[in-house]
């Protein structure tokens, strides 16, 4: 049996720690087929099955399980080399890559992006919308940005952006001459609502909170859409009543165009958090984001 050559045994290590051939290709910046050719010669080389492959999994056979476990002190011990490397040099490079809600790329990243690559020109940032919960390793990126979701093991989170945000409901003046206003959340069951679909396909119910009552209700009207914008315009033409992150109907608040409603049932929850793999030797780039994001909120 000839020996195994370190590539072929990376890429097997990159592919079982993000159970996905698809993620590790985009960790590492190769292809699909290339980390399957390397599993195929590795696999041929040592004469037995390491991953279990399936069309929805990918995961380690026992045999394959040992091996990661044996190579793992080693890889982490050549990534402490390579970062040593990286922390001679006077600024960190790369390419960090986020999966972010389209709420905090519109709303609450641009500002922190546009001080975070000028302070640090030679990293890139790749930042993709996603309103669904995904695995962020094996969907290839670096970390994730979500709203108080329970995280999985060995992931740890910090805040990023405002600490509160609120959902505002709205309606605009003439629809509220002509309706009337709500006084208690159960009065939207007589009123037109506009509503929001998520990626998932899940329309939610609207939900409401005050001394300790809550009130969750199914609302009904006139347009759903996957546009907050969309569906912020249709509230202001007077469609009907709209329920979102404060920051989407910002503009028509502020000018009337929009009047806020029931607004002590709807007390503030925790913002935005950035989460990843907690791991001793993590990628310059990612290092350098999560130092710069904990002396932003001081």
């Amino acid at each position: 049996m000839s020996d195994p050559n370190l590539a072929d045994l990376d890429a097997f290590v990159a592919v079982a720690r993000a159970r996905s051939f698809r993620g590790a290709a985009r960790l590492k910046g190769i292809s699909a087929s290339a980390l399957s050719e390397a599993l195929r010669r590795l696999e041929a080389r040592l004469g037995i099955r390491l991953l279990n492959r399936t069309t929805r999994s990918v995961t380690p056979t026992e045999a394959g399980a040992r091996l990661l476990d044996r190579l793992g002190p080693a890889i982490r011990e050549i990534e402490s080399a390579l970062d040593s490397v990286n922390d001679s040099v006077d600024e960190a490079a790369g390419t960090l890559r986020l999966n972010a809600p389209t709420v905090v790329t519109r709303h609450i990243l641009p500002s922190i992006v546009n001080r975070f690559l000028a302070a640090h020109p030679r990293i890139s940032l790749e930042i993709e919308n996603n309103d669904s919960f995904i695995d962020v390793l094996a969907e290839g990126f670096d970390a994730g940005i979500r709203y108080e979701e329970s995280l999985e093991r060995d992931m740890v989170a910090v805040p990023i952006g405002p600490r509160q945000q609120r959902y505002v409901l709205a309606g605009s003046p003439t629809y509220l001459a002509a309706r009337g206003t709500p006084r208690h959340p159960r009065d939207l069951l007589g009123h037109a609502c506009i509503r929001h679909r998520f990626a998932s396909r899940v329309t939610v119910q609207w939900e409401f909170e005050k001394d300790g009552e809550v009130v969750k209700i199914a609302v009904a009207g006139p347009l759903i859409a996957t546009s907050a914008e969309l569906e912020a315009q249709a509230a202001i033409a007077g469609l009907g009543l709209i329920c979102t992150f404060e920051e989407y109907l910002a503009d028509g608040l502020a000018t009337g165009a929009l009047v806020p409603l029931l607004e002590d049932w709807l007390p503030p929850f925790s913002g935005p958090r950035l989460y990843y793999a907690q791991r001793q030797h993590m990628p310059p780039p990612l290092r350098v984001f999560i130092d710069f994001i904990k002396a932003d909120n001081g």
